[in-house]
């Protein structure tokens, strides 16, 4: 497939997102049944598009897309949709299809502004490997994880003002009870905090193998301890200090605009992820 071809392909990904995106605010505004349904074929028709640009991607290039921060995007706008639509089928949730594809359009939006240049073999060769591999998926499943722990804290603040200010709505109801929200938003960060600690433990030991410069030192790895120090601190603050509502969600937030932090800024302030720029 051409590069033509290739391009072809995202501009209909795009398009299909967002009138998917749109269908579910159309739904988010006005419950209408029909509306969502159409929302969640073409979410699937999206995902299937996604899933076949990143098989063909490695069979041209013969490694898992994820070396350069173009791939990176599309795969963690992938994860996004794919965990969107699981757990949409395990556990009817309305909005939260809604709100974290919201995220995903914007991450596979901004892929399309990425630079898209081929690394080299050369580079390949020496940076490309098993470990590394499993280092980069594993830290943007992680990063997946913790935008799904932010979609559910986000809803848990909306639902908890309406039910401050008393606004019995049909909207309100499909938003889910405030201890499922809280509890999911848990389980999130649950699983994203041993995924991103395991993968930078995996990303440093592969430095050290290959690489010839110190990395305690980098923007990039400091972020990541800190991002993983901010929700560790959360999850102490639920389990130990059995602490809840309002504040837990808030840490969530905060946590999760440091994630975006360390996604984009950090990484090109990076010594050590020179070729994921």
């Amino acid at each position: 497939m051409g590069d033509i071809q290739i391009h072809w392909l995202t501009d209909v990904i795009i398009i299909l997102y967002a009138l998917s995106v749109l269908l579910y605010f159309v739904d988010f505004l006005q419950k209408n049944q029909k509306v969502n349904r159409l929302a969640f074929w073409l979410l699937s028709i999206v995902w299937l598009l996604q899933t076949f640009s990143m098989i063909n991607k490695y069979m041209m290039t013969d490694r898992f897309p994820i070396l350069t921060i173009f791939e990176g995007l599309l795969f963690y706008s992938w994860v996004l949709v794919t965990l969107s639509l699981v757990i949409n089928r395990l556990s009817k949730i309305d909005f939260l299809v809604f709100f974290t594809n919201l995220l995903g359009f914007l991450m596979m939006s901004l892929h399309l502004f990425m630079p898209t240049d081929k690394v080299p073999l050369v580079v390949q060769a020496q940076l490309m490997s098993e470990l590394l591999a499993i280092h980069i998926t594993m830290a943007i499943i992680a990063y997946g994880a913790f935008t799904f722990a932010f979609v559910f804290s986000f809803m848990y603040l909306i639902q908890h003002q309406m039910l401050k200010q008393k606004k019995w709505t049909v909207r309100m109801k499909r938003f889910g009870n405030l201890s499922r929200l809280e509890n999911l938003a848990y389980f999130a960060t649950m699983l994203g905090v041993p995924l991103l600690l395991l993968s930078i433990i995996l990303g440093i030991i592969w430095a050290i193998v290959r690489l010839t410069i110190s990395v305690w030192l980098d923007p990039k790895v400091l972020t990541t301890l800190f991002v993983i120090l901010l929700y560790s601190y959360y999850l102490y603050m639920k389990v130990t200090n059995k602490k809840q509502g309002k504040s837990l969600a808030w840490i969530n937030i905060i946590a999760f605009l440091c994630v975006l932090v360390n996604l984009f800024l950090s990484t090109r302030l990076s010594n050590f992820h020179l070729w994921y720029q």
